[in-house]
């Protein structure tokens, strides 16, 4: 997609329009005749441009820059087929707008992999130096060979046009990567030339003394008048020190007024050098450091507590802890731990930035406070997460509702820069102690706020004793996981498709599903499937999955099932591997598996993003001819959109909305609309969770071209498919 976007770039610079082009044609004195001269010799050309096309790539092998780029025997086979086919389409034709995008585009690609101008214009000249033999031979075709020079010639000029352009946009794209960089650093940015006493600062720079760039002078007087008196020699003797080579680059802290008189710190960076003969340049930062120096100015009590928020930090909270189950095992009252995580805070610092964030934080912190009993104790812990400890508890109910006037006043709407956000937190609940035992409080009440996040956020839960059992049970079987593909304890069942608009419901698909055997039971893929996603092992285990499905279809193929299709579901991990399609290519080949065969099944959540490398991944993928089928349609956001966007070729009617045919009209209506739509878009339509004859009856009276479900055949391994494949098995609904 890339490409293509650089491609209309370039079009633009180059102002190559159909005028343009014309008159490249007549400046080259081509014509019809040209054309036709090498179109009727095209044929005759072909052997000897492929002779020339094998040596051309051994030539190229011998050279450390092009041969890098022919990584792999498979890569070298496909640029040696593009180019065979690019000089048949030199010879043949026809030189029109496609062909100038061809040529156009190649360029780009050249440019982006780094192949310098020296080797392509290098490879045209070995081209015609070989074709003298085969043009000429015995009888001088000077007609001919004329014709040939023009059509490679013109294809040179646009070559070299589009390595300018290209050449000219990365560099005004590195101009503005600076500017960016520039207005987004929170460093204040000074150039200083010397010689002539002329200073420039940044916005940035100007902003930390309450000041508009404008407003400073263009003399360092402007920058060195508003040095605190008593910093002002260390500070030019710096300076010096770095002008006469003493050292590396003038690194210095001292304090500067800013325009309402107060004095902040500031560190300053530079580096000095003669740009041209006389003239002397230093550059650099200036940062403030003011929250630094009061830092430590404040050590004790910057030890203790969090300096955005001025709330008791972690090292007190362990403190406060001791000190509080010490007076509990003396026969204190109850005490309990609240665990306040905010919920999406990432969403505020991701889109609003830092600094917002933290006066969100700030915020929070203060309507924290405003919702605790006196007594108690309010700590941030981290991030967006703070700690409540509750003291004088009479019982349980006490602590909810604490957390549930906190609940309430985070939801009330924030006021910031023009904008309403509003904050919510999930929080978990933990006592000190849990009948008489001692418990690991904050480990306790971690499990608790994530018990509320798992049950929708913005509530709280109490901690209990499943709590920890289900996290060990989760480490446990995460850490088996990990090696589940080592020890061969995946593997794969089966649920037929069958056609309906044949007659007779015919099996012609299988969806292959993944199980893992471990422990003596088959665990659900609900419980382990997330944690593969979540650990990146699903990039193994999925590669592992297409190899044994397509391995498996092509051999029920060749026992003579010969139109079976397999359809695998697919991560958008895996669709985001920038090599998922040649890692695909190579399963494949290997199985003797037909691209169209084989069916790659994603869901609406991969789609949402709209992310331009997963829509080039997909239409790599449609390209080579594997079918893509857009599983459980209907149950997320049901964006129309994608059905056009992407290449899609199969909709999955998912099983939630066949479960009330035919009794419940909703669902009905929503599984008509739904085939229809796939139906009028030319997409074939499968239904899922077919588990009785309404319901078949009804997909079929809707037209639908695909179901599949338990009234045909649960899931089953490999070695029981064959019978049902063949018919020798009865539908299980039967």
């Amino acid at each position: 997609m890339k490409v293509t976007k650089d491609l209309t770039e370039l079009l633009r610079r180059i102002r190559l329009d159909h005028e343009e082009i014309a008159e490249r044609f007549r400046f080259l004195d081509w014509n019809a005749e040209d054309a036709e001269r090498l179109s009727a010799a095209a044929q005759h050309m072909a052997p000897a441009q492929q002779v020339f096309v094998d040596r051309l790539y051994c030539h190229l092998a011998k050279f450390p820059t092009p041969s890098a780029l022919l990584r792999t025997p498979e890569v070298t086979a496909r640029l040696k087929h593009s180019q065979a086919e690019y000089y048949q389409c030199l010879w043949g034709g026809p030189y029109d707008d496609a062909y100038v995008n061809g040529r156009l585009r190649i360029g780009v690609i050249h440019q982006q992999v780094g192949l310098e101008l020296k080797w392509y214009l290098g490879a045209y000249r070995l081209y015609l130096d070989d074709m003298l033999a085969s043009v000429f031979g015995n009888n001088p075709n000077t007609s001919l060979y004329s014709s040939l020079l023009k059509a490679v010639f013109f294809d040179m000029t646009l070559a070299i046009d589009t390595y300018s352009a290209a050449q000219y946009k990365a560099l005004e794209e590195s101009e503005a990567r600076f500017a960016r960089a520039l207005r987004g650093a929170n460093d204040g940015i000074w150039d200083w030339h010397i010689d002539q006493d002329r200073l420039y600062v940044s916005e940035r720079w100007a902003s930390m003394l309450g000041l508009s760039r404008d407003s400073i002078g263009e003399s360092s007087s402007s920058w060195f008048g508003r040095v605190h008196p008593d910093d002002l020699p260390d500070f030019r003797e710096a300076i010096n020190a770095h002008l006469r080579g003493l050292t590396s680059s003038v690194h210095h802290e001292y304090r500067i007024r800013q325009n309402n008189g107060g004095y902040i710190w500031v560190l300053v960076r530079g580096v000095a050098e003669m740009t041209t003969p006389g003239h002397l340049r230093m550059t650099g930062s200036q940062s403030d450091i003011s929250a630094r120096k009061d830092a430590e100015q404040r050590l004790k009590h910057a030890a203790h507590h969090d300096p955005l928020t001025g709330l008791a930090n972690r090292m007190r909270l362990d403190e406060q802890m001791q000190k509080t189950l010490v007076e509990k095992r003396k026969g204190g009252t109850q005490e309990a731990l609240l665990f306040v995580d905010l919920d999406r805070f990432k969403l505020i610092n991701d889109s609003l930035g830092h600094n917002v964030g933290d006066r969100v934080l700030v915020e929070v912190a203060q309507r924290l406070r405003s919702s605790l009993r006196p007594g108690d104790q309010l700590f941030r812990f981290g991030g967006d997460e703070f700690i409540v400890l509750l003291h004088d508890l009479t019982c349980g109910r006490d602590a909810e509702q604490v957390s549930q006037r906190i609940l309430d006043t985070l939801h009330q709407p924030l006021h910031m820069d023009g904008r309403t956000l509003v904050v919510s937190a999930s929080i978990g609940i933990a006592p000190l102690h849990d009948n008489g035992k001692a418990l690991d409080v904050l480990q306790a009440a971690d499990l608790a706020l994530y018990s509320a996040k798992s049950a929708g956020k913005a509530r709280f839960a109490h901690y209990h004793e499943a709590l920890q059992h289900t996290a060990q049970h989760h480490l446990e079987l995460e850490s088996a996981l990990g090696q589940a593909l080592q020890h061969g304890e995946f593997e794969l069942h089966y649920q037929p498709i069958y056609r309906l608009d044949q007659g007779a419901p015919l099996a012609s698909g299988v969806e292959a599903l993944l199980r893992w055997r471990h422990g003596g039971r088959l665990i659900s893929p609900l419980e382990f499937i997330p944690a593969l996603e979540e650990s990146g092992e699903i990039i193994r285990v999925g590669e592992w999955v297409l190899r044994q499905a397509c391995q498996q279809t092509r051999a029920w193929q060749l026992a003579g099932h010969d139109r079976l299709r397999c359809s695998v579901n697919i991560s958008s991990i895996q669709l985001q591997q920038v090599d998922f399609s040649l890692r695909l290519i190579d399963i494949l080949q290997e199985s003797g598996l037909s691209p169209a065969s084989l069916i790659l099944e994603i869901t609406e959540s991969q789609l949402m993003n709209d992310d331009m490398d997963t829509l080039a991944c997909l239409n790599e993928l449609a390209s080579l001819g594997v079918l893509l089928a857009l599983d459980d349609f209907g149950t997320g956001y049901s964006s129309l959109g994608y059905l056009t966007r992407f290449p899609l070729h199969i909709l999955k009617l998912d099983k939630s909305f066949i479960g009330g045919i035919p009794y419940d009209n909703k669902q009905s209506a929503i599984s008509q609309a739904i085939i229809g739509l796939g139906r009028n878009l030319g997409l074939e339509v499968v239904a899922e969770g077919i588990e009785n004859p309404a319901q078949l009856d009804f997909v079929l009276s809707e037209g639908c071209h695909y179901a599949q479900g338990y009234w045909f055949s649960r899931p089953r391994p490999a070695e029981q498919m064959p019978r049902l494949l063949s018919g020798e098995d009865c539908f299980e609904g039967h």
